[in-house]
């Protein structure tokens, strides 16, 4: 009998759905880590929400886990790494509180632009204090939206509703999708120039850390409402507190905070401050329907092997899977340092299946290459989500097929348009491995590593030595050492597997060499 444990608090339908399905399942809340440890040897699957962590701990006991279910969207709460490596499925629902979201963050910046809190408390505590409580129209205001995928395109549609102007900056929204949602594309510092309120909707990453800091506040207009229901971290907490304090923010409100849960925090009890305690997804609604999806795709998963919103495998039919396995993560790992190497958003992109790699289901690699290309700016993308948020951002996808290619038995080709500029990157299977051979027009003759170091330089003598010996001066051991170049004398590439990533310090050292042109460090 298959068997699953609930151990969060969550929709009686999720139990149902199993329970319907023939999964034998067990609701079990509030369990410590240690009693967590104890009986999950027992389960082939565990659903959760956020208030159970499956860490490492864990994921090691689960001796029979095959599947991890998070009703919602974030996964921090799951180590994946551990999961991937002991072969447990990580999934989560990444559309199921995309309306609850949005509508949350819009009553944030109604009850900023009202000042409704602070006003309710006080009438309550026996005042009538209406003179001291003047508050704006949101009416032809200027709204900034800060990441414009899904849950921002709603946030905008209801702005709109309101009759604000709505302006975004995001790295993949295009012109053509912009238009389509009524909102004008712009640059980040347009955002801090021109909105007189900020929402915040993109994902935490390294790029979007502290993206609110203080040297950006101080670039806003006076008066300026702030609303972050996304990520805690996208903001500096102390500088909203300094901007609040010293008037040049009107009023700021925040779902999500740095370290949650936040009993304590800088910002609380400061004047025009608003704070809920990670509301965005909380509607009867929402819960609903995250618990459904989630019973549905992890049943599907323990009964029949079909993976849905994985984070961490390939959704493959049991059918196809021993085929497409070695194609899809060829396609993924195009897409990934594809997308590691462009620093502009992609308009569109043209997946080609060469040889008898054409013959196959070819959507699986699409997916993967596509959530390749956007994880570097989106850690959450799978490839489920993947083609639907290319497709929120306006990207054109198209694909292609032929049933030969020169010189290779299969071959999988990315073509991608950046503006007016085309780039291509394509690889095959050399021995059931992935293996690069063309980089942006440059052939190539690479196999795939952990960590990789990409050198973009001018075809002279003497750059191989130099970088081999600040590399092994370093300390970084070479696995291999990968060339191509355009033509003699021309543009080169070079590409060195290492066995640890190389530090941001050796890499502007390499950069400085004059043969240098561009240098990165790659990770798979």
């Amino acid at each position: 009998m298959v068997r699953v444990l609930i151990s969060d608090k969550m929709s009686a339908s999720a139990r149902d759905v199993f329970k319907n399905r023939g999964v034998d399942v067990d609701v079990i809340t509030g369990l410590s880590k240690e009693e967590l440890i104890k009986i999950i040897p027992e389960y082939d699957g565990l659903a959760i929400r956020s208030s159970t962590t499956a860490d490492a701990d864990i994921i090691a006991a689960a001796t029979n886990l095959k599947v991890i279910g998070r009703a919602g969207i974030g996964t921090d709460n799951i180590d994946k790494v551990a999961a991937t490596n002991s072969g447990v499925v990580v999934m989560n629902t990444p559309f199921g509180n995309a309306i609850t979201t949005a509508e949350h963050a819009i009553a944030l910046l109604l009850s900023c632009a009202r000042q409704i809190p602070a006003a309710s408390n006080r009438t309550q505590n026996g005042e009538w204090p209406k003179s001291d409580f003047k508050g704006i129209e949101l009416y032809n205001k200027t709204l900034g939206v800060i990441g414009c995928g899904n849950i921002g395109a709603l946030v905008s549609e209801r702005a709109l509703g309101l009759k604000m102007k709505v302006i975004a900056f995001d790295p993949y929204l295009t012109e053509e999708r912009a238009i389509e949602i009524g909102v004008e594309k712009v640059e980040l510092d347009d955002i801090f120039a021109r909105a007189d309120a900020i929402t915040l909707h993109t994902p935490l990453t390294d790029g979007t850390r502290g993206i609110i800091s203080r040297e950006a506040l101080a670039k806003t207009k006076p008066g300026l409402i702030l609303v972050n229901a996304a990520r805690g971290g996208l903001v500096d907490e102390e500088a909203v507190k300094d901007a609040l304090e010293s008037g040049h923010l009107r009023a700021a409100a925040l779902d999500v905070f740095s370290v949650e849960p936040a009993k304590e925090n800088i910002l609380f009890g400061t004047k025009n401050f608003i704070a809920t305690p990670h509301l965005g997804a909380s509607t009867l609604e929402a819960q609903e329907n995250v618990a459904v999806q989630i019973a549905e795709q992890m049943a599907d998963y323990l009964l029949s092997g079909a993976v849905s919103n994985a984070l961490n495998t390939p959704s493959i039919s049991a059918d196809e899977a021993p085929r497409l396995k070695p194609f899809v993560e060829l396609a993924k790992k195009l897409g990934a340092m594809t997308g590691q190497l462009l620093s502009e958003p992609v308009d569109a992109v043209e997946f080609c299946y060469q040889g008898n790699v054409a013959k196959l289901n070819t959507k699986p690699m699409t997916a993967a290459a596509l959530a390749g290309l956007l994880k570097p700016m989106m850690p959450e993308v799978n490839m489920v989500s993947a083609p639907a948020i290319a497709r929120d951002r306006g990207i054109e996808v198209k694909e292609s097929t032929l049933e030969s290619a020169e010189n290779h038995d299969n071959l999988i080709k990315l073509i991608l348009t950046v503006k007016d500029k085309t780039y291509e990157v394509s690889g095959t299977i050399y021995g059931g491995e992935p293996h690069l051979i063309n980089l942006f027009g440059v052939p190539m003759d690479a196999d795939f590593a952990p960590n990789m170091l990409y050198v973009r330089n001018e075809d002279k003598p003497g750059f191989i030595g130099a970088v081999g010996s600040l590399l092994g001066e370093s300390k970084v051991n070479i696995a291999t050492f990968a060339l191509g170049r355009d033509h003699q004398g021309g543009s080169a590439i070079c590409l060195v597997s290492v066995d640890a990533p190389v530090c941001e310090d050796i890499q502007n050292k390499i950069s400085k060499f004059d043969q240098v042109k561009f240098v990165r460090a790659l990770s798979f």
